[in-house]
């Protein structure tokens, strides 16, 4: 179920997926006036984003001269020089010697018999003193696209020049084609061609969901999530590869089943087998058994009567097919130099040879599950028998963690199940969507329980697929409005089927109605349905359910039905469901400030689900315990946790606008508030176009904490004005729940609303105080004290905030005790001096708050103690300089020594030390003391000292206070 309570950015190429990396590098490069090579195997798109590259920076170059060499001109001397410089020389030439231009002309031209031979210093001369000229007009641009054939003449011509261009304004933009598996340095020779310190970079092949967005981008949508999975796979990532996978797909009447390779294009094939006429038939069989097997080795191949497997894979392995040894060195590996070359090897045989091959390993494998899988592969029309042996192999699949993998193999086994079979083909369709559905295939569920409804008449069968249908719907549950009637129709009176309906209506009430009052009645119904029909996993479902209702109303029976959930006998699938009792558990742990127990609860679940193979969960855990991470403090690992889960959603389509709206909590506490901002409004958006009130308030709140990090305390007032509202509607009063109304008061103090302020405080306070929300109340002290200082009592602000942050950090919520902190800070730096504020006694004032963030690697909020400390001192320029905040540099560089997103950024010369002194160094540069730092390497604290002593001296400094003065200089230098 999907479900649980500096410089402006220019334009992209539509058409370049996947590379913002790549082109923000090239970006850096030629914007320096520096040049790029572009390197990769054939369809990885070089040429793309050359063309991307090229549109982008022509309109700068006064002049840009282009060349795209081919392999069948390669042998014509000169020829790229007559492409990029035939139409602009004679512009220069009057102003070369006579000897130059007489050479150059006789290259251009081919009139007369000009060679590097006989006039090289010459034409090399006059190359270089054309781009000089030209150069001294204004900025050249020169784009090569295929350079592997280049004629030879015209690159060592090029490479010439461009050796001895430094200073001028002339830019190179090139590409190469390289191999698939890389030797080392393969491109360099090309980097002879282009001027000294060029950029080399190499396009990797695409992640699945960048494939995705690509096929979507070029219309080749509605394509099943796994079907896209098989495109992502079969072309390696490659994008010609998956665009001419997609178009076959598009064109094809009879898209493949579930499980069956992908139909490859002729195109394709020729592309990458042509050189597998070169191979004997016997060979081509052997290499026909390694495309059919799923791990294919040497010693499967004999045992699948190869007989000369040695010879003709090493033969294969010559002419680049194949490659033997595994990634790991493993020996008698047989791998594939691209799995294009597998698909299309298999989509080349005939059926019949195709079951000579399934048929072979069916009994050479040595898994159990392989071998049912190629058994049915190799068997034509129904066979109970075979139909059982899949059916058995599924559920080992199941049981090995592999849902995906059951589910394939349930549709093989519906497949060959006769029509009088017990139990049926739809029982074991139906298993399959059920399998699909644990996987996150949300869209193949949808399609196979769709389809046994279409037949079915067993009123249990058709209950159970309804179940499929709803559950694949997710948080759209307004989409699926008319399947209720059905499925109660279908149920009759039984209580099993009513309890499993009444469920799901539960969910109704919350999801499409708003109704938790319902949701909770509704759960406690289907809880006692089940109870009375046996059914002890609905009835934890229900219950569960029940519980989380109860907790977000603050309702006072929500222990005693956790309780009930929690109770034996246990199912072992509901107790790591997202939505079953261990979730419930954690939910109520972190809304008890209990953190140490919910990182123990949400840890303990996500290893289990992924032991299980259960991707809904593993994507609803891992936002969990990035939550539990963004509570306390550690905002670097809650952002890495919540791009995880959001990278999964988004490659499975599960609960993306959750996953928006949580990234966007921990973009804003340790990322970037940009992108904060518009995560937090595309959760917005869909929770509104999906009908999810529940969601949409849970945006909200996320939009209006982004916007109160960015300033607009307007913006934040009125997203959380409506948070509040649609939550009063709902019935959800446990302010531990969104925890969004400290933000809310603060931005009404900052607007200057302050009685609406004291409302909001002190309506929160009443039922924070009831439920034992301590954490809350600390956070409602802070947006108080902001009020009593609106109002000026300094002396009484200062003691509440004194006392929150006391309270905080004892609770372990780090960043929240650094925001008490900034405003202190923010109340000393005022009763200081106001302007007239010395930077010194404004870099004090901030200290605390600024070594809390920084141990919070909470860079927005640091940015925030910058923008503090410029306004009280109007000192902008001097404290880019200045030494680190308090006693070690000023804010800028206290900031530039935080990490990003993607990692810490440490100063060059800490390369030079071994990992365990980079990573003491690197805790220094947070904040953290010997003691912090032993505890977070798991080693003694005379261990730290005796790693710092030797960091001192590799540095050739003395103190902590260096090591982030080192940090701050490579800032400035940068």
């Amino acid at each position: 179920m999907r479900r649980d309570a500096e410089e402006p950015v220019r334009p992209r190429s539509d058409q370049v997926i996947g590379r913002d990396e790549l082109l923000g590098r090239a970006r850096d490069q030629l914007s320096g006036g520096g040049s790029v090579l572009l390197h990769g195997p054939p369809g990885i798109g070089k040429s793309t984003m050359l063309r991307a590259l090229d549109a982008e920076y022509a309109e700068s170059a006064r002049t840009v001269l282009r060349c795209s060499a081919t392999e069948s001109e390669s042998h014509l001397p000169f020829l790229a020089l007559v492409d990029l410089l035939g139409l602009v020389a004679d512009e220069v030439a009057d102003a070369l010697p006579l000897p130059q231009r007489a050479a150059l002309e006789a290259a251009l031209t081919g009139r007369g018999e000009s060679s590097l031979h006989r006039d090289g210093l010459a034409l090399r001369l006059a190359v270089l003193s054309v781009l000089r000229a030209l150069a001294a007009r204004g900025p050249v641009l020169l784009v090569a696209d295929d350079l592997q054939w280049l004629d030879a003449p015209s690159a060592e011509l090029l490479g010439f020049a461009a050796r001895r261009l430094g200073g001028m304004p002339v830019r190179m933009l090139g590409a190469v084609r390289t191999r698939t598996e890389p030797k080392e340095q393969e491109h360099a020779p090309y980097l002879r061609a282009y001027p000294p310190e060029s950029l080399a970079l190499r396009l990797a092949p695409l992640t699945g969901s960048q494939v995705s967005e690509l096929l979507a981008a070029r219309g080749y949508t509605g394509l099943r999530r796994s079907t896209v999975r098989d495109i992502h796979h079969t072309s390696g990532g490659n994008p010609l590869f998956a665009l001419e996978l997609g178009r076959a797909l598009a064109e094809s009447p009879t898209p493949p089943r579930p499980g069956e390779p992908l139909p490859v294009p002729t195109s394709l094939r020729a592309l990458v087998l042509s050189r597998l006429d070169l191979l004997s038939a016997e060979a081509r069989r052997t290499l026909l058994v390694a495309s059919a097997g799923a791990r294919p080795t040497l010693a499967l191949l004999h045992a699948a009567g190869r007989g000369d497997a040695e010879s003709e894979t090493a033969l294969a392995a010559s002419l680049g097919l194949v490659a033997t040894g595994g990634p790991d060195g493993q020996e008698g590996t047989v791998r594939f130099a691209n799995p294009l070359v597998s698909a299309a090897l298999y989509a080349q045989a005939t059926p019949q040879e195709r079951r000579a091959a399934h048929a072979a390993l069916s009994t050479a494998a040595s898994d159990p599950i392989e071998r049912a899988r190629h058994l049915a592969l190799a068997t034509t029309g129904t066979d109970e028998q075979v139909a059982a042996r899949l059916a058995e192999a599924a559920t080992l699949a199941r049981d090995r963690g592999a849902p995906s993998v059951a589910a394939q193999l349930g549709l093989l086994a519906a497949r060959h199940t006769p029509p009088d079979a017990q139990p049926g083909a739809d029982e074991r369709r139906l298993r399959s969507a059920e399998d699909a559905l644990t996987s996150g295939d949300i869209d193949l569920a949808r399609e196979v329980a769709r389809d046994v409804l279409d037949r079915a008449t067993d009123a249990a069968i058709r209950v159970r697929a309804w179940m499929v249908v709803i559950d694949a719907a997710g948080q759209a549950m307004a989409e699926v409005e008319s399947v209720f009637p059905q499925a109660l129709a279908d149920a009759g009176d039984d209580p099993r089927l009513l309890a499993l309906v009444r469920y799901q209506l539960a969910w109704r009430a919350l999801l499409v109605e708003g109704e938790m009052t319902k949701g909770r009645e509704e759960a406690a119904h289907a809880a006692r349905l089940a109870a009375t029909a046996a059914d002890r996993r609905t009835e934890l479902m229900a219950l569960s359910f029940q519980a989380q209702m109860e907790t977000l109303m603050g309702h006072p029976d929500a222990p005693a039905t956790l309780e009930r959930a929690l109770t034996e006998p246990q199912d072992p699938q509901v107790a790591c469901d997202h939505n079953g009792a261990g979730a419930t558990r954690f939910r109520w742990e972190i809304m008890s400030d209990q953190l140490t127990e919910a990182r123990t609860t949400i840890t303990g679940l996500l290893v289990e689900v992924r032991k299980r193979g259960m991707v809904e969960a593993e994507v609803h855990f891992l936002r969990g315990l990035a939550e539990t991470e963004l509570r306390a403090g550690h905002c670097g690992r809650a952002l890495d946790l919540a791009h995880e889960s959001l990278a999964l959603g988004r490659d499975t389509g599960i609960g993306e606008a959750a996953g928006n709206m949580f990234t966007s909590l921990a973009e804003a506490a340790g990322g970037d508030v940009d992108r904060a901002l518009a995560l937090a409004g595309d959760a917005v958006r869909r929770a509104e176009e999906d009908g999810d009130l529940i969601y949409l308030s849970r945006a909200l709140g996320a939009l209006g904490h982004a916007q109160l990090v960015a300033g607009n305390a307007a913006g934040t007032v009125q997203s959380l004005r409506r948070a509040r509202e649609l939550e009063q509607g709902l019935g959800i009063f446990d302010p531990a729940r969104g925890r969004w109304h400290g933000d809310l008061a603060e931005a009404l103090i900052r607007i200057g609303e302050l009685a609406e302020a004291q409302d909001v405080i002190d309506a929160t306070r009443e039922h924070a105080q009831r439920l034992g929300r301590a954490s809350v109340l600390a956070v409602l002290d802070r947006a108080e004290a902001l009020l009593k200082a609106a109002q000026g009592k300094h002396e009484a602000a200062v003691r509440q905030l004194t006392s929150a942050q006391e309270q905080l950090a004892k609770l372990g919520y780090g960043l929240e005790e650094a925001r008490v902190a900034l405003e202190l800070g923010r109340l000393r730096a005022e009763r200081a001096g106001g302007s007239g504020l010395s930077e010194r006694s404004a870099r004090g004032a901030y200290d605390e708050a600024t070594r809390l963030l920084r141990r919070c690697r909470a860079v927005p909020w640091l940015r925030r103690v910058e923008a503090a400390v410029v306004g009280a001192t109007g000192a902008v320029g001097s404290m880019g300089s200045a030494g680190a905040l308090g006693a070690a540099g000023s804010v800028g560089s206290v900031v530039g020594a935080v990490p990003p997103a993607g990692g810490w950024s440490a100063p060059v010369e800490l390369d030079r030390l071994a990992s365990t002194e980079r990573q003491v160094a690197a805790l220094v540069l947070e904040g953290a003391t010997n003691r912090e730092i032993a505890a977070r390497l798991f080693i003694s604290v005379k261990t730290v000292e005796a790693t710092l002593t030797r960091v001192y001296r590799k540095l050739g400094i003395r103190s902590r206070v260096d090591i982030v003065r080192l940090a701050a200089g490579q800032q400035r230098t940068g």
